[in-house]
């Protein structure tokens, strides 16, 4: 009977029951499936959604949505959430275009006073958050608050304009592909690399996933969890100079539509909630769904409010079927039967 065990357990099982497996083992295997689904149907929505043209004017927003989430993986990595993107990437953008504009102060400047002010929220944040344990949500919803009021009184209710040199790296492209979605790219797969393979990164998900077993370990746990808004700040205010230089000319509030879309890319992208596992890769695969999706309904002639109606319910019933349990419909493995046998 043992010899039939071995011989049952070890037969291999059909693509079908593979791939059901699959889905339901890796937790970021359903953002590529999703993805190459959008892409698929795209042309029966709105045919002219999937020319070199759309593709071309949709590739630099789906960046931009991808260096963002990306900070909030981050966060989300170790258990919090960060309300603090619009804001930021306001800041950030004011810095490049209106005060670029009025005291004549260099680019280079201008981009290292943008990332300077998104670190600088990230640390009040996580300040707030590890050493006064402040929920983070109101932390960075009050840092929000914050960084809102100052992008008005900087730039006097008015928005400014990039440097043409600036806009013009924004909107060129390589072989084709968008400077800004290459480079988004770029940002993406080092950070990934560096949180997968460093030692400070290993040690940063450990954190994540259990404080207390880090302690123990002799991690730093306090560092680290501030370190993970300094980061996410740095990468929301990256996307919002990428975002203002791209439009030349930006809304005092290009950020708002990031607070929410971004939680949707680390949600569909397989991160855990309450921390400890996640890929930047997966939440940058939902970034490029998210914004397709949107092209898609909007070249459909929906209107904004439908397309993020179709947005959350998309995000709902991601979070739906991850509660589902595969095994009432499909038989994963055979071990209840050889038991019995």
């Amino acid at each position: 009977m043992s010899a039939l065990t071995s011989e049952t357990d070890t037969r291999p099982q059909t693509g079908h029951t593979t791939l059901l497996q699959r889905i339901r083992t890796d937790r970021f295997m359903p953002i590529w499936l999703l993805a190459v689904a959008v892409f698929v149907i795209s042309p029966l929505i709105a045919p002219g959604s999937m020319t070199a043209s759309a593709l071309t004017a949709m590739l630099p927003f789906a960046g931009v949505m991808a260096i963002a989430a990306l900070g909030q993986t981050l966060v989300i990595t170790h258990g919090g959430i960060d309300l603090s993107v619009p804001g930021v990437m306001a800041i950030a953008a004011v810095c490049v275009t209106k005060l670029a504009q009025g005291t004549g102060m260099s680019t280079l400047m201008c981009v290292l006073l943008g990332i300077a002010a998104g670190a600088l929220s990230g640390l009040v944040i996580g300040l707030a958050v590890v050493w006064f344990s402040v929920a983070a949500f109101v932390a960075s919803l009050a840092v929000n608050s914050l960084l809102t009021g100052v992008v008005l009184v900087l730039s006097g209710g008015f928005p400014g304009t990039a440097d043409p040199a600036v806009s013009a790296f924004a909107v060129s492209s390589v072989g084709g592909i968008p400077t800004l979605f290459l480079l988004a790219v770029v940002l993406v797969v080092v950070a990934h690399v560096v949180l997968k393979q460093s030692v400070a990164g290993r040690r940063f998900i450990a954190v994540g996933a259990g404080v207390p077993a880090a302690r123990i370990a002799g991690i730093r746990t306090s560092t680290h969890g501030v370190m993970a808004y300094v980061l996410a700040g740095i990468a929301y205010a990256t996307a919002g100079m990428l975002l203002a230089a791209y439009l030349r000319t930006p809304d005092l509030q290009l950020g708002q539509s990031y607070q929410l879309t971004t939680i949707a890319a680390v949600v569909l992208g397989g991160t855990l909630l309450r921390g400890g596992i996640s890929s930047i890769i997966a939440t940058a695969v939902a970034a490029l769904f998210l914004t397709q999706l949107g092209q898609v309904v909007l070249a459909a002639g929906a209107s904004t409010a439908m397309q993020l109606l179709i947005q959350a319910l998309v995000l709902a019933a991601a979070i739906i079927l991850r509660g589902v349990d595969w095994r009432r419909f499909v038989r994963l493995r055979p071990d209840s039967q050889t038991q019995k046998s």
